[in-house]
């Protein structure tokens, strides 16, 4: 830790070290002109170099944030090529100070804390971070003795690297025993958050963590060992107790509780019906957990795939059924052969190598595309659900996909992995990839209505306008830099483009060369979704604020605003083609279909199981696709929510949904890894 004490940050001077944050050091500072003003906490950066920015970026896009129990970020920028986050400071330290290793922890004591830490996991699921690194040292403690949950400098995306220092390795090998097994596998989703609050309360009711050893012995563990009963280390211990505890610990992520509150609340439903002993919480009618488990071999397309599936939103395990009931808790989920010699060989190689690329051996093989029907376009509907291509290019979550407008049958997706990939939609065939300049995440895509050019926005805060033929650039819009940019639209004359950014603002511009025309700037929280009216008149933004507002296009007047979501984010807009609805999905997993003049409310959809992520209207304004969280594209009636269709070809959640323009198909990406184009019958 490099000693940074007495040094000039800004207009904040660091009083003293407090410890080392994820990627970065932690000092006391005070403000050096207002002396009045508490004294903060602020994270420094290592020096910013180009592949450092994407880092930065993702903390800043966490500390959007605001929740009583997470530590709350102030402000942040550069000083010189030091990034530095200045948050509140939590002055009475950690919980790991509190209660330090080998000591255990009182029952109510543990659902006091864990209530919290739940409800700022909850919060943050529901906006689709997740934190990735729960353990005692991030569970800060405020002034009023409440619990702040800190360091989400990893959780919107694993950092990846190909070599880490010794010091990284010490300090992930502490990590690695708080870690789910889909997390090590590659593949964290908001389980692998409630798994490491449930090796938090194992470790705090026995004073032990579940898995002990050097860091490749506690990865091999994680991914293949049942941890120890809790019995066997307390035998007076409620098996009801122990129960909810190894349910959060289940090896699949499927098998444990329905989200990480739902754990916090049974534990504390548990821990009030029973006996004033805050240990000894009695359920006899429990059956008894075997105490010996047997790994079993398996080469089914699960194992071979790896941990497919939910992102833990599934149904809630039952307590006071019997332990065959419940695989989470009697065995882990069974592994194939062929992966436990990769697991074997790939940890061994990594400690004759000292490195920490372990990540890498989970990756999933990436296969080829294989098409399904032939590639010859028919006049006659393709049967629901009928799969003609699922297209595996990209390497990271995909976040965006567009079909173009011109009949050529192209699809260009943006991804995680800072690329834009164009490819034939009928045989998965890659024309080009589009990366220039792009070192970060790409959030947006859409093409212009002469399928001629595509704009592209990104976490580097620009937008990027190039050729659809070729991928050849044209210009960079850079107006909303370093703010990440989240949604970008054509007017339908294909003369401006408007863009939403978590500067909070609309920007629309000139489509030819970039020049700027106006900002909007209506919207009090990042602005995730916009769309232009068909007519090109009006533009309807939706936003983390929780409201759609809808605008005029040439200025910026306001007409009214959509609040039928509010509190909850709003993630997705789209406009009917016949200009006469809006429909906005939100975080409150509905979707709202309401009248595009004067914002009345007809109807709410709410056939999905979780988070809604992306709404799209059908070309000819008969139906509406929306996809989210629960890993399904459900299509229906957009007169009356009727009808109601679901696709679940995806094992993790949809994020972009777009139609074909004949409404044949449509193309929806996940955070699978994976583009889908499935017939809509």
């Amino acid at each position: 830790m490099t000693d940074r004490q007495g040094q000039q940050i800004d207009t904040y001077r660091l009083v003293r070290p407090l410890g080392i944050g994820s990627f970065g050091e932690v000092y006391l500072a005070v403000h050096i002109y207002r002396k009045t003003e508490a004294p903060v906490a602020i994270k420094v950066l290592p020096p910013l170099a180009k592949d450092d920015l994407r880092d930065f970026l993702a903390e800043v896009r966490a500390s959007r944030l605001k929740h009583p129990n997470i530590v709350q970020v102030l402000d942040f920028g550069v000083e010189g090529r030091l990034p530095f986050i200045v948050m509140e400071y939590a002055p009475n330290g950690t919980l790991r100070e509190r209660h330090l290793k080998g000591t255990r922890v009182p029952l109510p004591t543990i659902v006091s804390y864990v209530k919290q830490v739940a409800s700022a996991l909850q919060y943050s699921h529901d906006q689709r971070l997740i934190h990735r690194d729960i353990k005692p040292e991030n569970m800060l403690i405020g002034g009023q003795n409440q619990i702040l949950l800190s360091d989400f400098g990893i959780a919107t995306r694993v950092r990846s690297t190909s070599s880490l220092s010794e010091e990284h390795e010490e300090k992930m090998a502490g990590t690695i025993a708080y870690m789910a097994p889909e997390q090590i596998d590659g593949h964290p989703r908001p389980a692998s958050d409630q798994y490491s609050l449930g090796v938090v309360v194992y470790e705090w009711l026995c004073g032990e963590r579940p898995f002990q050893g050097t860091f490749i012995e506690i990865a091999t563990k994680q991914t293949m060992m049942p941890p120890q009963l809790l019995r066997e280390k307390m035998p007076r211990i409620a098996p009801e107790v122990e129960q909810i505890v190894m349910t959060a610990l289940a090896k699949d992520p499927k098998q444990r509780f329905e989200s990480v509150l739902t754990f916090a609340h049974t534990l504390e439903d548990t821990s009030r019906s029973g006996p004033s002993d805050p240990v000894a919480v009695l359920a006899p009618s429990l059956p008894p957990l075997p105490s010996t488990i047997s790994v079993i071999e398996s080469t089914s397309s699960h194992d071979r795939d790896g941990p497919s599936g939910s992102d833990g939103l599934s149904a809630s395990p039952k307590l006071g059924t019997s332990s065959s009931d419940m695989p989470g808790l009697t065995q882990p989920p069974r592994i194939s052969r062929r992966r436990t010699m990769a697991l074997g060989l790939g940890l061994a190689g990594l400690v004759a190598a000292g490195g920490l690329i372990w990540l890498a051996i989970f990756e999933r093989e990436q296969r080829p595309p294989t098409p399904l029907l032939s590639p010859r376009p028919t006049p006659t509907p393709l049967p629901w659900g009928t799969v003609l291509n699922t297209y595996r290019g990209h390497s990271a979550f995909v976040n965006a996909v567009a079909w173009s407008p011109d009949g050529k049958q192209r699809i260009a997706s943006g991804s995680d992995d800072s690329t834009v990939q164009v490819w034939d939609a009928l045989d998965g065939g890659s024309l080009f990839t589009y990366h220039q300049g792009y070192s970060h995440l790409v959030e947006a895509v859409a093409w212009s209505p002469d399928g001629k050019r595509l704009a592209s926005g990104s976490f580097d805060g620009t937008v990027q306008v190039w050729d659809g033929a070729d991928g050849g650039h044209v210009f960079t819009y850079p107006g909303h830099a370093p703010h990440v940019v989240d949604t970008v639209a054509w007017s339908p004359d294909g003369k401006r483009l408007a863009s939403g950014s978590y500067d909070q603002t609309v920007q629309v511009w000139d489509a030819a060369d970039g020049g700027h025309v106006f900002t909007y700037r209506g919207h009090h929280d990042a602005v995730h979704a916009v769309a232009w009216s068909p007519d090109g008149k009006r533009i309807a933004s939706g936003s983390f604020d929780g409201t759609v507002q809808v605008w005029d296009a040439a200025d910026g007047v306001h007409v009214f605003k959509h609040t039928g979501h509010s509190p909850h984010l709003v993630n997705a807009v789209t406009w009917s083609h016949d200009g006469k609805r809006i429909a906005s999905g939100s975080n409150d997993s509905t979707v709202q279909v309401w009248d595009g003049a004067d914002g009345h409310h007809p109807f709410t959809y709410k056939g999905h199981a979780g988070v809604v992520l992306a709404v799209t209207w059908s070309h000819d304004g008969k139906r509406l696709a929306s996809g989210g969280t629960d890993s399904t594209v459900q299509v229906w009636d957009g007169a009356n929510g009727d009808h109601p269709l679901s696709y679940k070809g995806h094992s993790d959640e949809v994020r972009t949904v777009a139609w074909s323009p004949d409404d044949r198909c449509i193309a929806s990406g996940s955070d699978d890894k994976t583009v889908q184009v499935w017939g809509t019958g």
